[in-house]
């Protein structure tokens, strides 16, 4: 049985993006499983739908949309990863963070120290790691910022992220 049926989507297509009938129209609880399905199929073709689902109304979709182009782990998604880092839901922010750091692409590193700026300590913290793991050393300055953050876990995450930095820059001398 093909596992992503009861979600609404045909993923045996090997060629062809697969059709997902469940994103357009139905319930969120279809939507959500749809994309998991997804992710989980390892198909570059779900990237498409996927990336397009990063739209959707709901925040939940557009979360687990997020969680699965990172599982895909493929450097076509990050566009669109990077332009919904502007998701007005703290949740989603947070999970395209984590989907950018699988796929660990330089290209997201700008963004990425914008989200340093973020509202929600959640973002600035994912950023503050995925920087750290990017090894990019635009990123170092705008980490220091942190070590004034309100939040402690924030500026840990921070000084980590620039250990990293620092030991890479280092290392590479």
């Amino acid at each position: 049985m093909n596992p992503g049926m009861n979600a609404g989507i045909d993923l045996s297509m090997k060629e062809n993006p697969p059709q997902i009938t469940a994103f357009p129209s139905s319930t969120v609880q279809k939507r959500v499983a749809a994309a998991v399905a997804l992710g989980k199929s390892g198909n570059p073709s779900a990237i498409l739908p996927l990336t397009q689902s990063l739209s959707d109304p709901h925040w939940k979709v557009r979360r687990e949309s997020a969680q699965a182009l990172g599982r895909l782990n493929d450097g076509d998604a990050v566009p669109a990863l990077i332009s919904a880092l502007n998701d007005p839901e703290p949740e989603v922010r947070a999970a395209v963070i984590a989907a950018l750091g699988r796929i660990r692409d330089r290209r997201a590193t700008g963004a990425l120290i914008s989200c340093l700026k973020d509202a929600d300590e959640r973002v600035r913290i994912g950023a503050a790691g995925v920087l750290g793991k990017l090894g990019d050393p635009r990123a170092i300055e705008p980490l220091g910022a942190l070590a004034q953050d309100p939040f402690s876990d924030v500026r840990e995450a921070a000084e980590n992220a620039v250990g990293r930095l620092m030991k890479k820059r280092n290392s590479a001398r």
